[in-house]
């Protein structure tokens, strides 16, 4: 992965680095120079600032001391504990940091070789679906001989600082930074799918019931190398950053660094269990302020719990920023939440794998509503349907589905006043099972899902659906917005999830022959009744045959059942007008399946719109007889091939 990480800005760190060690010079990075551009876009800061170098900071730099830690960061005098909280979920585990901070060995300070020192550092980030090389020089930003921004608590570490700063160089600057998300940066460090919690919306400050399907969500997020953090929306301005009743700063990203079980007490017998609690453990990325509640380190709870369970997780008494409190505290004191999962894809692994599709598009007007690609979200029903639009399939009888929904970074434009995300989200709806054209209406089709609209980065979804096709509608809340973006799904089995291009099927040289699509029609069928008995307790195991000229769409066998729901779409582009929609329905059986009856729609756009209750017939034109059981169906036709 890394070493095809596109080279961000064409700068490639090994032949600057040699560049540099054969003129026997220090790297300055010309791409993020060290001035006050890269500072702040906003104007000059407030202070004097000096860039540094490592060695003139401290006499042993060191990119790591004694490793890599969740304690190792402070936040500096910008507002981005959401990066340092980000930083802290990184260095929690070794598969995660080292894809950020490539060959460290190679890239930390050599005292026995300080002539092979040049000045630089590189780092990796997952930018829009790829992973990016970026190169910085390590002339740090500092005030009165001190970091200003992001640092360790030791002070000859600077692998926080430095990775800040790659990062800020993509941000555009340092002040792009202030205010940011942590999910996005984790994101930016792994390239995992985030969902975004909140907290206030469900039932999880009270009911028990929604609190352990969190933890236990949340527990298996954080074995498979999920990063989890938190925070507290502040009722007013005035609130940011003020410290609550039990200790907690609102408006402040917290990483979640540990979730468990935890054992009461001693076992004294085999057979006998012990009494459990639901713990998460959080790290405030100021390095100090903490939880008092119950659970808090020197609580007095903490006698209960055995001194082996104590040294197992960690337990430390000292303001160091880190905490255990109870799942049920924490559900009932922060408002939102960030899970970001590192979604297996991997064919060889234990645990489940998932299917990925990824498709990238953008929003784009046109004055052409056939050309249009920004129509805006459902509201805009004029519109809404000139937006990009994606068809999947679900081929289980249930599948889960994760749904992510990407802009590209806006940070970059800070500078223009252009930097904020726009409001995106995306609609979901189940469709004829043979639709390969874009979508011009909505009649028979139906909305199933519809996704947060939330003006962030990523929005997320997760969707259980039945077997069929859908299509996926991503928009911007606003119609005429253009904008990039990239849109990612996961499904137990392949989905094809690919996109809609045209409108109507494309003129072919057989159609010389066997003529041009005159009319479209669209036909579901909702259920049927009253059918003949096949099986021994009078039940039937039927489905359904639609059939137009020389196309056919064939449902789901529904077992069991004279009385069947197969809610099932087609639509047909008919050459042959005069052909009436046939539809049959048969018995599933293990030798050979079984006719119970049919009906044939002639499908005029005169027809009736409405839902119909149809009689069944027997094969044999008007010579057929009437057979057990009705069938309810919704029939349109138009001669307008853009109209359906």
């Amino acid at each position: 992965m890394r070493s095809s990480a596109k080279h961000f800005r064409d700068q490639k760190y090994s032949e600057l680095k040699q560049q540099c060690v054969d003129q026997k010079k220090l790297f300055e990075d010309p791409e993020f120079p060290a001035t006050d551009a890269s500072l702040f876009y906003s104007g000059p800061p407030p202070r004097k600032v000096d860039w540094r170098r490592p060695k003139e900071l401290c006499k042993d730099p060191r990119l790591f001391v004694n490793g890599i830690s969740s304690h190792d960061l402070h936040q500096g005098k910008l507002g981005n504990c959401w990066f340092v909280a980000a930083c802290s979920c990184l260095a929690l585990r070794d598969s995660l940091w080292q894809k950020v901070i490539p060959k460290a060995k190679e890239q930390e300070w050599d005292p026995r070789r300080p002539e092979k020192y040049a000045g630089i550092f590189h780092f990796n980030f997952w930018c829009f679906g790829k992973w990016i090389d970026v190169v910085v020089d390590d002339r740090l930003p500092t005030v009165n001989g001190e970091l200003v921004f992001c640092h360790s608590k030791e002070r000859n570490e600077f692998w926080s600082a430095l990775l800040e700063k790659a990062y800020a160089k993509v941000a555009g600057c340092y002040e792009a930074l202030d205010g940011g998300n942590t999910a996005e940066a984790v994101v930016d460090f792994t390239g995992a799918v985030a969902e975004s919690i909140d907290m206030t919306k469900g039932k999880y400050g009270w009911d028990i019931g929604e609190q352990m399907r969190l933890f236990e969500d949340v527990l298996k997020a954080h074995r498979r190398g999920g990063v989890i953090s938190c925070y507290i929306t502040p009722l007013t301005a005035r609130d940011f950053e003020a410290e609550t009743a039990m200790g907690l700063i609102q408006g402040h990203a917290y990483a979640v660094t540990a979730i468990r079980k935890v054992a009461l007490g001693d076992k004294l017998l085999p057979c006998v269990k012990s009494e459990k609690l639901f713990m998460i453990r959080l790290r405030n990325p100021w390095g100090k302020k903490e939880w008092n509640g119950a659970w808090s380190d020197e609580s007095e709870e903490w006698a209960n719990v055995s001194d082996k369970e104590r040294k197992r997780m960690g337990l430390t008494v000292s303001n160091d920023g880190e905490f255990w409190m109870m799942f049920e505290d924490w559900c009932k004191n922060f408002t939102d939440v960030d899970i970001c999962r590192l979604v297996n894809t991997s064919f060889f692994s234990i645990h489940k794998t998932w299917k990925k599709g990824t498709m990238y598009g953008a929003w784009r007007k046109n004055p052409d509503p056939l050309l249009n690609r920004s129509g805006g979200c459902f509201n805009n029903r004029a519109t809404f349907l000139q937006n990009p639009q994606y068809i999947f399939d679900i081929k289980k009888v249930e599948d889960k589905a994760l749904i992510s929904l990407q802009q590209t970074d806006r940070r970059v434009h800070k500078k223009e006043g252009r930097g904020d995300n726009f409001v995106i989200g995306f609609e979901i709806f189940k469709v004829e099972d043979n639709r390969d054209y874009r979508m011009h209406s909505v009649h028979i089709q139906e909305k199933v899902m519809t996704s947060t609209y939330i003006d962030m980065r990523t929005v997320f979804l997760k969707a259980l659906l039945k077997r069929g096709r859908y299509v996926l509608i991503p928009t911007t809340f606003s119609p005429g917005v253009e904008t990039e973006f990239m849109l990612r799904m996961f499904t137990d089995v392949p989905s094809k999830l690919r996109e809609l291009k045209l409108n109507k099927p494309k003129p072919a040289c057989l159609d010389i022959l066997r003529g041009f699509p005159k009319r479209v029609s669209q036909i579901k069928i909702h259920t049927a009744e009253g059918l003949v008995g096949r099986d021994r307790r009078g039940g039937a195991n039927p489905f359904l045959v639609v059939q137009c000229e020389n196309e056919k769409v064939r449902s789901a066998v529904q077992k069991g059942t004279v009385n069947p729901a197969f809610d099932t779409q087609a639509v047909f582009y008919r050459r042959n007008i005069k052909q009436p929609i046939v539809v049959q329905v048969w018995h599933r059986a293990i030798f050979r399946n079984l006719f119970l009856g049919q009906v044939q729609l002639p499908a005029s756009p005169g027809d009736s719109r409405e839902a119909q209750t149809l009689q069944l017939w027997g094969r044999g034109g008007q010579e057929a007889e009437e057979m057990p059981g009705r069938i309810t169906l919704k029939v349109i036709s138009s001669d307008d091939l853009l109209e359906l």
